[in-house]
């Protein structure tokens, strides 16, 4: 070779060991070598700013001059399976470097270095601080812990779907509600797992969230896995991951004991305990907005009262649980006698009040005429001797004069008092 190939030649090596000092240099991670003693050989820069030192205070050192091997005993130990067993490792380490008195995690790759012989001669590591990864993903763990134990514990049916209404992710309460494992509800949409009138009801609340991107919130009624009727306070956020909803999170609290216990309330606000029938206030309320619809339209509207004969001798002769008995008795009878579009309540005492809508006074007679004669041959079984139920009826219909329902009251209790006053058991019309 000649001394111009030789010089040529030295400068391409030159070139090439520049090139490689400044990747070592800026590869991002920290490199180095040992020999079979564990002494390091070479360090890059990272290296020295790992230590706090530089290239020539660490080069012949091992690494208990640098870390606490009593924590990091690890890294000798990995350092022996490279050079003495040929492994190459690749793996997690942590040390404690004493220059910092930190803890620091490494993901390494140790490799042994072979001489021409390929007898193990060093190795070669190259290790990346992985740290503030390793950090991230602890806390990461933890809040995916606190979260899921949130979720699993939490008293409300969580669940959440892409923008296709699929399934993403049910809590256990919402696995419980549907009857199956989250295996057999995430991928599916609820026309695979619900009724078609509830499936069709979230498709419309799911669709809206989706579209509208703004937040839903209602009272629900769905049928469980087995059947029963139950009723949720539900709220539905859209997540907005690049703009645009492209999914959405459900929660629904169960109501049912609050639904049952507000209905009950309702029907005792509105519901005469002892008949069933509507209560006085109830029957007023219905009373004035026919009363107004009748004016609206004009159409004629009427009203009976009606009163038991002789109640309260039956109270003082067999006691108040037998009068109670003729008082349900009675409303029964009626409910079963007048037209479907009347309505009757207990106004007080034994007095009831029947409204009829669209019905003028003669009509209004007629059917009082008739439900008085309705109660002939109705007896209650008592000791000793059984009790014949009769009534008398007050009729009245809405006037030009009116201006409120009270004359319609008014008219209808005068006409009743005339037919307990003339006999008993007979209707009278209001003059």
């Amino acid at each position: 070779m000649s001394k111009t190939d030789v010089h040529d030649t030295m400068q391409l090596l030159s070139i090439e060991l520049r090139g490689l000092r400044t990747v070592l240099d800026n590869i991002g991670a920290y490199v180095f070598t040992k020999d079979t003693a564990g002494k390091y050989t070479f360090v890059n820069p990272l290296m020295c700013e790992l230590f706090e030192l530089t290239s020539e205070q660490i080069i012949g050192k091992d690494d208990s001059s640098f870390y606490d091997l009593n924590v990091s005993h690890d890294l000798r130990h990995n350092d022996r399976r490279v050079m003495k067993d040929g492994a190459t490792l690749e793996l997690e380490e942590i040390s404690l470097v004493k220059s910092t008195g930190k803890f620091r995690t490494y993901w390494s790759v140790k490799t042994p270095i072979r001489n021409d012989n390929a007898e193990i001669i060093g190795m070669c590591g190259i290790s990346n601080d992985i740290t503030e990864r390793k950090r991230l993903e602890l806390a990461l763990e933890r809040e995916r812990g606190l979260l899921e134990s949130v979720l699993n514990n939490v008293d409300a049916h969580i669940y959440m779907k892409d923008a296709n209404r699929r399934y993403l992710y049910v809590n256990p309460k919402m696995e419980e509600f549907l009857g199956k494992d989250s295996t057999d509800i995430i991928g599916k949409q609820d026309e695979d797992l619900r009724s078609s009138v509830d499936a069709d009801h979230t498709h419309f609340t799911d669709a809206r969230v989706l579209s509208s991107g703004a937040k839903y919130s209602a009272e629900e009624s769905f049928k469980d896995a087995n059947g029963d009727k139950r009723y949720f306070w539900s709220t539905k956020v859209p997540l907005n991951l690049s703009g645009h909803p492209e999914s959405l999170i459900g929660i629904s609290t169960e109501v049912t004991e609050l639904h049952t216990l507000r209905e009950e309330l309702e029907l005792q606000a509105t519901t005469d305990v002892l008949t069933t029938l509507y209560n006085r206030r109830y029957l007023y309320r219905a009373a004035e907005q026919e009363f107004l619809s009748s004016i609206r339209y004009d159409q004629p509207t009427s009203l009976l009262i009606l009163d038991i004969d002789r109640f309260k001798h039956i109270n003082d002769t067999f006691g108040h649980q037998t009068g109670d008995e003729v008082l349900r008795t009675l409303a029964l009878h009626c409910l079963e006698t007048i037209r479907t579009c009347d309505t009757i309540g207990r106004i007080g005492g034994e007095e009831f009040a029947i409204l009829l809508p669209q019905t003028c006074l003669d009509e209004a007679h007629q059917l009082g005429e008739r439900l008085c004669r309705s109660f002939t041959g109705v007896l209650m079984s008592t000791e000793p001797q059984a009790i014949d139920i009769t009534v008398c009826i007050g009729v009245s219909s809405r006037q030009e004069k009116d201006t409120s329902v009270e004359a319609l009251f008014t008219r209808a209790d005068k006409a009743l008092y005339e037919a307990k006053r003339t006999g008993r058991n007979r209707v009278c019309i209001s003059s």
